[in-house]
This record gives C-alpha cells, structure tokens and sequence, in this order.
C-alpha cells in the first residue's frame, strides 16, 4: 500500500455547534470515549481486530503493519460513537500477503452498513455517506480529520494506480460515513 498521504491536523478538538450535516435520521446521541476492537463491514466481507495507531516520528499517521491482517484506529482521533471523525486505516494489499483488509473499500455504496464494537461493549453503527479517490498530492487533511458536528467514521486505504518508481500508490480512497445509532450493547 505504501505511506498515507498527509499527517493530521494533530489530536482532535470537539465541535459541539451544530453544521449543516449531520448523523443520519433516527441517530441516537454520542456516546463517551471507549476505545474500539473490532470493525465489521458485512458489504464486503470485513471483520477485522483494531490496532491503535499514532504519529509517526516525520508526523505522519502511523500505518498498520504492512502485513497485518488488522485495520487500526487513529487514537488522536474521538473514539467511534464520539462527536467527531473517528479514523480506520487499513492496507489495500501487500506484495507477500495479497489484498489487504479494505480491499475492497471502492465497493462501498451510500447506505452501506460499517459497525464498530468498542471495548465498553457496545456497538457503533455507521452508513456510508460516500466513497472518494484523493490524490496523495492533494489530498483534503482538514475534510477527513477535521471537526464535525456529529459522530462520524473515516476510512482510509490506498487506491489509484501503484507507482512502481516509488513502491505507493499514487491516491487515497476514503469511505465518509455518519452515525445511525450511538451504539448498543453487545
């Protein structure tokens, strides 16, 4: 997969003021801060363990090892269920170990169901809101990572073409998903 594009804008501050988005009808509230452990996303057959991510020492976003059958949860990011962006990164595929956990990301349709159980035991529920290719050279670090007004989730996987040259591929696809439900009790 090779490094993700740019670094975050550093750890998250809450917006509480309301914006023009929002979670998707019939969302409960936030819930508080528990870390999460397991991603599920029945659409295309996800159902990983969740690393916690941090900086890198250039200040980049730390990836899941290159291997690892895991995504992972950027911990300078709100928990899944908080208000905010909480981000999932996970490789496309690897040259030893073939495709990766978000493969299969580009296939992601509005509607989409992501789930993420949390170590409190309870369960965040996500809809895909949309699915974007960025260019690593541009790509929108204050969209994906900044302050939203409601729960939400960020997906993020390497696509585009594989620049042999440099060993990466030369885009981002990000998955931009809302809360339908704060979460549940497993």
């Amino acid at each position: 997969m090779g490094a993700f594009a740019a670094a975050p804008p550093g750890p998250h501050r809450t917006l509480l003021e309301a914006g023009p988005t929002g979670p998707a009808a019939g969302a409960s509230g936030p819930l508080g801060r528990s870390v999460p452990v397991r991603l599920d996303i029945p659409a295309i057959d996800v159902h990983s363990g969740l690393l916690a991510l941090g900086l890198d020492p250039d200040g980049t976003t730390e990836e899941p090892p290159l291997d690892s059958p895991d995504a992972g949860w950027y911990s300078h990011s709100p928990t899944p269920g908080e208000i905010g962006p909480a981000v999932l990164l996970g490789h496309v595929d690897s040259a030893r170990t073939g495709p990766g956990v978000f493969h299969d990301l580009p296939a992601l349709r509005p509607g989409d169901e992501v789930r993420v159980l949390r170590v409190d035991g309870s369960t965040a529920v996500f809809a895909v809101d949309r699915v974007a290719r960025h260019p690593k050279s541009g790509f929108p670090t204050a969209e994906v990572y900044g302050d939203i007004p409601h729960a939400g989730l960020r997906l993020i996987t390497c696509g585009g073409e594989f620049d042999r040259g440099t060993g990466h591929y030369r885009d981002n696809v990000v998955v931009y998903a809302s809360a339908v439900t704060g979460g549940s009790q497993a």
